[in-house]
């Protein structure tokens, strides 16, 4: 089972495993991290926008074209965000770094 390490709204690191059959979005919502996913994970709202620590930018999944058009809409976008409903969770991404971004 992955692990992957988050940097709440407060700046609070936590360590959580996670089903590797999730997105990081349902993860991050059934453990109760302050993520909504209004749209349920089909990519229609940037309300699960995350940061993607630098060294595993390349190792998740890329960036489609509604992915880039969601996050157009969202606030406080830098180079490494991504929206969490888009990110297969997988082995390959145990130890995943993250930081949850402002509302």
């Amino acid at each position: 089972m992955p692990k992957i390490i988050i940097t709440d709204r407060n700046g609070s690191k936590h360590e959580l495993d996670v089903d590797p059959e999730y997105t990081l979005m349902e993860a991050l919502r059934d453990k109760n991290f302050d993520i909504e996913g209004s749209c349920g994970g089909c990519c229609a709202c940037a309300t699960c926008h995350v940061y993607i620590d630098e060294k595993w930018r390349n190792k998740v999944k890329k960036l489609n074209d509604d992915e880039e058009s969601m996050l157009d809409l969202a606030f406080d976008v830098k180079d490494n965000s991504r929206l969490s409903c888009q990110i297969e969770l997988s082995d390959e991404l145990d130890g995943l770094e993250l930081e949850i971004a402002p509302e």
